[in-house]
C-alpha cells in the first residue's frame, strides 16, 4: 500500500473519530444542560453516536490491517 493511501486511511480514520466525538459532546451537552427536558432524545443519540463509533472502529482496523497506526 503506498504513502498515500496510507494518509487516507489516518485521514478516514481522524475524520470518523471526530464524528463519533461530535456524537458524544451531543449526549453530554443534554445530560449537563438538558436531561429534565429532552431525556427522550437520549435513545437516538446513542444509537448516532454507537454506529458512529463502530465505523471509527473498522476505519481504524482497515488502516491497521493497511500496516498504519492511528493517532
Amino acid at each position: 500500500m503506498s504513502e498515500e493511501d496510507l494518509k487516507a486511511l489516518k485521514k478516514d480514520v481522524s475524520q470518523k473519530k471526530r464524528i463519533a466525538t461530535e456524537w458524544a459532546s451531543q449526549i453530554h451537552d443534554l445530560v449537563e444542560d438538558r436531561l429534565w427536558s429532552d431525556y427522550d432524545k437520549l435513545p437516538e443519540l446513542a444509537r448516532q453516536a454507537q454506529l458512529a463509533c463502530a465505523e471509527w472502529a473498522a476505519a481504524k482496523e482497515q488502516l491497521e490491517q493497511a500496516g498504519g497506526t492511528a493517532a
